[in-house]
């Protein structure tokens, strides 16, 4: 399980809205003082994300949650984002330059736009299959638990 904490801020029939800070991996490092990606991080506001979560528990505004999303989901989610596009432009590609050698097509520009084309059709191909499989109502992250007040150690701006 991939988790993380984030702090409840509205309490809604059957489901919360919580917020969890983006943490950028460039300032999470111990050479973060000397490296000139850490101080750029540092530099720049963090970036907060708001999710809505169904629960039939109860929660108050300022609790902080342990939310949590499979692992394996996730992974699997990423390869079909990634892997499909790059076949289909990739595909198209190929099938582009044998027009362009039997000369069905005239220019290279039309072989970009049937790569860009198959890439756009690989990307709807992977979220076609998502909705298809279920693949995306796994990723809804849940409320594994409520942290208690002694152990919360949240980050408040």
């Amino acid at each position: 399980m991939i988790e993380e904490r984030a702090v409840v801020t509205q309490v809604l029939a059957g489901a919360v809205e919580i917020e969890s800070v983006v943490k950028s991996s460039c300032s999470q490092c111990h050479q973060v003082d000397n490296c000139g990606n850490g101080q750029v991080a540092k530099a720049l506001p963090q970036k907060k994300l708001l999710l809505t979560i169904p629960t039939s528990e109860s929660f108050n505004v300022g609790d902080v949650v342990m939310i949590a999303i499979p692992e394996q989901y996730l992974l699997k989610s990423a390869w079909q984002v990634y892997i499909w596009p790059l076949i289909g432009l990739i595909s198209c590609a190929g099938i582009g330059q044998i027009f362009i050698n039997n000369q069905w097509l005239s220019h290279e520009l039309q072989v970009i736009a049937l790569s860009v084309t198959g890439g756009i059709i690989g990307a709807k191909l992977a979220k076609w299959w998502q909705s298809y499989t279920g693949l995306q109502s796994k990723l809804v992250p849940k409320i594994m638990e409520k942290i208690p007040k002694e152990l919360q150690i949240y980050p408040t701006s």
